[in-house]
């Protein structure tokens, strides 16, 4: 058996400078200004507005961690929930801090039927961005199918409350409301 030196100061370096890159992908806010204006916007304006709050969500700050989100939409589009949640727990695992990495994942989560992981996953992603309307949506959709329809409506409305143009929010808040649920006194 042959014993390969290793130079352990440039491993130390190599993994060192991994944990920094990952250390540095936090959750991005998307600035209040912006959301003000997206709250403010006509119609036709909200899908563009949006579309930039959401931009701010997706930058980790690290192409690695990047890359790794990519990776698991990839492997959600083309219907790999397992590949997915592989390479989003990477993604969380090394970037604790980015919420849209414990969205996506979530997502991943629900669509293998992991309702426990994916509510786990949109509690932590609304501690890091409280904003992010898509993950109170996805939280509504659940306890809507727990049946918790009044809870449900609460968070639908909360949604609405950040984006008043969110369609999916405001079709089931319709829904729920032609069943007698929701209704504002």
């Amino acid at each position: 058996m042959r014993i390969i030196p290793v130079n352990l100061k440039h491993t130390v370096a190599a993994v060192g400078g991994f944990v920094l890159l990952a250390g540095m992908a936090v959750a991005e806010m998307a600035p209040p200004e912006l959301m003000q204006k997206l709250r403010e916007a006509p119609a036709a304006e909200a899908s563009r507005i949006a579309h930039e709050v959401e931009a701010h969500w997706q930058r980790s700050g690290s192409a690695a961690m990047d890359l790794l989100l990519s990776r698991g939409r990839e492997a959600m589009a083309n219907g790999d929930t397992r590949q997915a949640i592989e390479h989003l727990t990477a993604l969380t695992d090394h970037a604790p801090g980015f919420a849209e990495g414990f969205h996506t994942r979530a997502q991943a989560y629900y669509a293998a039927n992991l309702y426990g992981p994916a509510l786990d996953d949109l509690e932590r992603t609304l501690a890091l961005n409280p904003d992010n309307y898509n993950a109170i949506f996805g939280l509504a959709v659940m306890i809507q199918e727990f049946g918790d329809l009044g809870r449900a409506a609460e968070m639908y409305r909360k949604a609405l409350a950040l984006n008043p143009h969110h369609e999916d929010a405001r079709s089931a808040l319709e829904g729920l409301r032609r069943d007698g649920i929701g209704r504002e006194l």
